[in-house]
């Protein structure tokens, strides 16, 4: 059997949602994948530690979804700049691809920062952009 094939997905406010998922669901269907999930922590009125309540919420909802499809996923919570959270993370882990997971353009910090862009020149493995509601997917 071959080995698994390592995803690195950067998402917040989207980790959650339907779009994401199916994503990594049909990813999934091409072969067996891990997952690192890596969500910047940043601020929300909602949240008053920093955001990070807020990240390992959503971390934890897309988890339980994938593990129940028989993805191994695991979760990190990364420094409020997505680019630095990013970089963190890519220098500590080796992976084979990347997704990011944005708000549509007109809620987007992160496209506001043109992120996508930036990390597929940081990195050598192909970069998919996935633009999501912020809305949760149904845990059925």
């Amino acid at each position: 059997m071959d080995a698994a094939t390592r995803l690195l997905v950067l998402a917040n406010r989207t980790a959650d949602s339907t779009q994401l998922l199916q994503q990594l669901l049909a990813r999934h269907a091409q072969g067996p994948i891990t997952v690192t999930m890596l969500a910047p922590a940043v601020w929300e009125v909602q949240d008053p530690h920093g955001g990070t309540e807020s990240a390992w919420r959503r971390l934890r909802a897309a988890r339980k979804l994938l593990q129940a499809d028989g993805i191994t996923v695991s979760c990190v919570i990364g420094d409020p700049d997505p680019m630095t959270a990013f970089e963190h993370e890519w220098q500590r882990g080796h992976y084979d691809e990347i997704i990011i997971s944005t708000l549509p353009r007109y809620l987007s910090k992160w496209l506001h920062l043109d992120l996508p862009h930036r990390i597929r020149k940081a990195a050598d493995v192909p970069v998919t952009h996935v633009i999501a509601s912020p809305e949760p997917a149904d845990a059925g």
